[in-house]
């Protein structure tokens, strides 16, 4: 998730406030130490202009 969010060049906190989740949940993710549900997912897919699928696909925002 890391990688789509820098991608969109957004901040966790930008990132929280449009998913309507709090920050501190969205630095657990990205450091591995919270597990988001699908519904969570699928929230942060809508913020960040992408599919849940692509946000679980290893690699799908990798730079070239």
């Amino acid at each position: 998730m890391r990688l789509a969010r820098s991608a969109a060049g957004i901040s966790q906190e930008e990132l929280a406030h449009r998913a309507g989740i709090d920050r501190t949940y969205v630095s657990g993710i990205e450091r591995g130490r919270r597990n988001p549900t699908v519904t969570v997912v699928a929230r942060f897919a809508e913020a960040l202009d992408t599919t849940s699928a692509n946000l679980l696909t290893r690699g799908a925002f990798a730079q070239e």
